[in-house]
């Protein structure tokens, strides 16, 4: 009886993806029934458990912190393209785009995934553990990059309004390389230790000391990988689809664009946050800061540098810098963040504030 579960449980993540990827495939730019719509967000749900399955099969062949890397940039690497494909159907009404898209990131990462595995662990651990050191290094990284992408605009002067001269674009996109190429190396190679999960004792855990199976294979890996890919494009194409019924949606009930922006960057980002929480319930806490602010970074880091070289052959303006009130929101972020790592463990009551903070981003962008 278990080995037919365990069958079964492989037979659905193998089909599911592929399956939503033939649905996205039919239903691409196409006017959608409201039957039809509720079939797509099935598959986008499916997809999307695929890809958290997938993407934990390959973290346990590769070991932390190569398995939260990898799908976070799998996942931003598609949200990337997914952004210029629609810079460049957009004209003057996607200037703000990226920016929009790349914030809400921030904020859904840094207070949503990471407020919530704080809760879980603390709620099943008493208190949520990790290493001050890595999870320090992603939270400033996070800070200079927003800073130098978002916050800037807003004061240059050598272009109208809150946008970079070409100059200083291109300064910002070579910095969000740069930096995120650094961090990848810290996290992997130089000082990897620093990005692995902690004891309560401050030991850093390795793959031995849990119960874990046998380490997948190569062949399987490979087979994860390929369906991971598969999924995360099905997961964003299909999130596309239905967000024309999501903009009817807030049309219809008077709010602003904006809430279509931070509804679509939710459903992209579901499967980094089943995966953190997963990592958390296993009080495996700085997994989940590593999915967490891994894909913040990401986010900036790879979407910067694309929309800058987009930039050059589309006809529309760029417009990255925030307004004042989401640049408070960032400094909260950055200054609430820095107190949770400082102590290298954090309590119910940090959780809460960093869901907190994403509540008063979500009223914000309902009622500005």
């Amino acid at each position: 009886m278990i080995r037919k579960l365990r069958a079964a449980s492989a037979a659905w993540t193998l089909v599911v993806p592929v399956a939503a990827f033939v649905v996205l495939v039919l239903t691409w730019h196409e006017d959608l029934p409201g039957w039809v719509v509720g079939v797509v967000a099935l598959f986008l749900i499916g997809a999307v458990l695929a890809a958290v399955h997938h993407a934990e099969v390959i973290a346990h062949w590769t070991g932390e912190p190569f398995g939260s890397l990898v799908l976070a940039v799998a996942v931003t690497v598609i949200e990337v393209a997914l952004i210029v494909t629609l810079m460049a159907d957009g004209g003057d009404k996607s200037a703000t785009l990226a920016r929009d898209t790349v914030f809400a990131a921030v904020m859904i990462t840094c207070n949503g995934i990471m407020g919530l595995s704080i809760i879980v662990a603390a709620l099943r651990y008493r208190t949520a553990v990790f290493n001050a050191e890595g999870t320090g290094t992603a939270l400033a990284c996070i800070a200079t990059l927003a800073t130098l992408s978002m916050v800037l605009p807003t004061f240059t002067t050598s272009t109208p309004g809150p946008q970079f001269s070409t100059t200083q674009l291109g300064y910002a996109a070579t910095a969000s390389l740069v930096v995120y190429g650094l961090f990848v190396t810290t996290q992997t190679l130089r000082h990897r230790d620093y990005f692995l999960p902690v004891t309560p004792e401050g030991r850093i855990r390795r793959d031995e000391d849990d119960d874990h199976v046998s380490p997948p294979t190569l062949r399987a890996a490979g087979v994860s990988l390929l369906l991971l890919a598969v999924a995360l494009v099905s997961v964003v194409g299909l999130a596309k689809g239905v967000s024309p019924i999501i903009e009817s949606a807030v049309d219809d009930a008077g709010l602003p664009h904006a809430v279509v922006g931070v509804v679509i960057a939710m459903l992209v980002l579901l499967p980094e946050t089943i995966a953190a929480l997963r990592s958390a319930v296993r009080n495996r806490v700085q997994t989940s800061l590593n999915l967490a602010l891994g894909s913040a970074l990401a986010s900036i880091g790879l979407t910067i540098p694309a929309v800058a070289i987009a930039s050059t052959w589309l006809s529309g303006p760029l417009v990255l810098g925030l307004a004042p009130s989401h640049m408070v929101l960032l400094t909260l972020t950055v200054v609430l963040g820095t107190l949770t790592v400082i102590p290298r463990r954090a309590t119910l009551l940090q959780g809460a504030l960093h869901l907190g903070v994403l509540a008063e981003f979500v009223v914000l962008a309902v009622n500005p």
